[in-house]
């Protein structure tokens, strides 16, 4: 064999033994390099986290468990009886309805009269404040009713504001059954946001706001305030016993309404009310 071959076979020989050589010993100091496969990743991934099936959707929790909150005064109603009975305060402030925020007010009036009339017994657990009382009443009418009860109205002498007093009075608005402090006294303010009046087979606001005019007239002066003026018995019965006359000022879904008092007239309002078929 010329050299030049020779040469060329042995370079050929030790060009694969070094080859060998070098992955022989790449295999021995360098670990197998795994790829993660998509099974493991989820799997690592569970451990660490809740399961998606496991997670609660947020509507699934409230629906079935959800209370509507109470009605509750907005922040322009609010500041506006805050104003209004800090201004008049003291005086002899009555509430139809007792309510947390209600009791805030009270607070602006302790050196004064406040009473609470309320017909819910689980409202009546609450702290007292000095010059406050709170008084059950027995609302005897649904809201379902209003309509009829106004027509009753509208056509029986015992329901026109000359009867005067309540505790005797055969009008079927009226709440006879009331302590006699609230009956024999002068309120300056009269609130009603009670009773609920929400469905149809609750008791309705009818007694409330028919018994606050006949109070109101009894009296010298009083401002009287109607929260959800936005339902239609709040408004037929405000218009029909408190009279549009008497609006001086309103707030979002509270109306204001300032009542004079020591009138021997036969009629609530002065102007007819708007007719209600």
């Amino acid at each position: 064999m010329p050299l030049k071959n020779l040469i060329f076979v042995l370079f050929i020989i030790f060009s694969t033994i070094s080859l060998l050589t070098v992955f022989k010993f790449t295999n021995i100091s360098s670990p197998p390099i795994l790829l993660p496969s998509p099974l493991l990743s989820n799997s690592c991934a569970s451990t660490n986290s809740v399961p998606v099936k496991r997670l609660p959707h947020v509507s699934h929790i409230m629906k079935p468990y959800a209370r509507p909150p109470e009605d509750i005064l907005s922040l322009k109603e609010h500041q506006l009886l805050k104003n209004f009975i800090t201004h008049k305060a003291p005086c002899n402030l009555l509430f139809f309805g007792l309510k947390p925020q209600f009791l805030d007010l009270a607070i602006f009036n302790t050196e004064g009269t406040t009473i609470f009339l309320e017909d819910d017994f689980e409202k009546l657990r609450t702290r007292k404040l000095k010059g406050m009382q709170v008084y059950v009443v027995k609302y005897h009418k649904k809201a379902s009713e209003a309509y009829e009860l106004l027509k009753h109205a509208r056509t029986n002498p015992a329901c026109t504001p000359q009867e005067g007093l309540l505790h005797g009075s055969h009008c079927k608005l009226a709440l006879t059954g009331l302590p006699g402090i609230v009956c024999k006294r002068k309120w300056d303010v009269v609130v009603i946001d009670g009773p609920r009046g929400d469905r149809p087979e609750a008791p309705g606001r009818m007694e409330a706001i028919y018994t606050a005019a006949m109070i109101a007239r009894a009296g010298n002066t009083t401002d009287v305030f109607v929260h959800d003026i936005d339902r239609m018995i709040e408004k037929w019965y405000s218009w029909e016993f408190l009279c549009h006359e008497n609006l001086v000022s309103s707030k979002g879904n509270l109306w204001h309404f300032r009542i004079k008092g020591n009138s021997w007239s036969a009629r609530f309002c002065s102007e007819a009310p708007p007719l209600i078929q």
